[in-house]
């Protein structure tokens, strides 16, 4: 068994919040829950595995319109059964308030204390609204979120929202989710470190101090790249562009590559201070256990500087 940073020293009772403060540097991972119930075995299977790597915590995602909302929180319940905090993402779009109500409920039953709240993406080409009952924006959901006691987490977009006319607009609509209460922030996917730099300088000359984990998506096949990109906008290196041309067509170097690749960022976000690194695993233990078995070290070495 790989350990993140040797072994925890608290239980899945506690807070992002508690986590951040008790330690330097953390690592977690975030998986998806099974749109069909004929694999929801397997998304436990990965559960159980990536747990055994001793993350920080883990998230769960909430599908479009909530179309996975009960797995996600039985998801996020069995996170907590192998003594891992778990973190439970919440959307606006195709939720109403009874909705939104009924899923913290849900949470509040399972002893899910951490939420990501999201806004969600917009369906294309729906003739209906978007977002009713005044859940407009995650900051809608973060203010309900902090009434009932939660630590909630809050997006952020390293290269700009796709939405956002320009940064500076971004960063003054993430004041909205700061002012109504989000404890950490936890950005979009980036493969240009130097990106995440400029933007965690301009939060800090906005007067935005919370905690921002670095969220890192290991590109293992060349087919991920343009999939990335359509859903993120997000900047790809010539790096990045070379290594998934030069092996497309060979899978296991490829797959060699892109550990290596999210590899060298955390590296460098580690020695660079970054506080968090939460790595998008896309379900596979594998990728994770790779990516460990390179920096375990590293990260124990950033939590005893």
């Amino acid at each position: 068994m790989v350990a993140v940073s040797g072994e925890r020293c608290y239980t899945g009772r506690m807070t992002i919040t508690q986590i951040l403060e008790k330690k330097k540097t953390t690592v977690s991972f975030e998986i998806f829950p099974p749109k069909k119930q004929d694999t929801f075995d397997s998304v436990l299977e990965a559960v159980k595995e990536l747990s055994e790597l001793n993350p920080d915590f883990m998230s769960v995602t909430y599908g479009a319109g909530g179309s996975t909302r009960g797995n996600t929180v039985e998801v996020a319940s069995k996170i907590l059964s192998f003594e891992t905090p778990a973190l439970a993402h919440l959307t606006c779009v195709g939720n109403a308030r009874t909705d939104v109500e009924e899923t913290i409920d849900a949470l509040e039953k399972n002893k899910v204390q951490n939420v990501l709240a999201l806004r969600g993406d917009k369906p294309k080409d729906s003739p209906e609204p978007a977002t009713v009952d005044g859940l407009h924006h995650a900051s809608d959901l973060v203010q309900i979120l902090k009434q009932r006691g939660f630590c909630v987490g809050g997006a952020c977009y390293p290269e700009g929202h796709p939405e956002s006319a320009n940064r500076e607009e971004d960063i003054e609509n993430l004041k909205y989710k700061i002012n109504a209460g989000v404890d950490f922030l936890t950005t979009q996917m980036f493969f240009d470190n130097n990106m995440l730099y400029s933007y965690l300088y301009r939060l800090q000359t906005k007067g935005i101090h919370v905690p921002v984990i670095a969220g890192i998506m290991p590109i293992t096949n060349s087919a991920q790249v343009s999939r990335m990109v359509k859903l993120s906008s997000a900047y790809v290196p010539a790096k990045l562009l070379a290594i998934c041309d030069r092996f497309a067509e060979k899978p296991q170097a490829m797959w060699q590559a892109g550990i290596a690749y999210a590899t060298d960022q955390i590296i460098d976000l580690i020695s660079n201070g970054v506080r968090g690194i939460h790595i998008y695993t896309m379900n596979k233990p594998a990728v994770a256990r790779a990516i460990m078995q390179n920096i375990d070290s590293i990260v124990a070495a950033g939590n005893d500087a």
